[in-house]
């Protein structure tokens, strides 16, 4: 019998869940952030959007779309599993999450070669 941690159901909801979590933390400290940048004369708001240029936060940018993007398509699959009739092919539902990572990493790529 397979562990079920070495199954892509489980890494399916592990990346969904982590990606969850990922921007539950990261999207109050933005919109704090941008409400400090918001509220002065504008000059914090150059030295963010400065900030914003460096090489790191790119980076950091590009993962945050490709945590957004995986969280999205992996939350479509649980809908469709939850909401579409079963098929009676288990390769089928599989499909849904190569579909979804190869979906994933290609939004990211396209991030990435938009700010390069």
């Amino acid at each position: 019998m397979k562990s079920p941690r070495n199954h892509r159901g489980y890494w399916a909801f592990l990346g969904h869940r982590l990606s969850g979590l990922a921007l539950a933390i990261f999207l109050p400290v933005h919109f704090y952030v941008l409400g400090l940048a918001l509220e002065e004369d504008g000059q914090r708001l150059d030295g963010f959007l400065k900030f914003s240029d460096l090489a790191v936060v790119k980076v950091g940018e590009w993962g945050l779309v490709l945590l957004l993007s995986l969280h999205m398509f992996f939350g479509l699959r649980l809908l469709a599993l939850e909401l579409l009739p079963w098929s009676s092919t288990r390769d089928a539902r599989l499909s849904w999450i190569g579909w979804g990572g190869a979906l994933s990493l290609a939004i990211g790529f396209v991030f990435v070669a938009r700010i390069i």
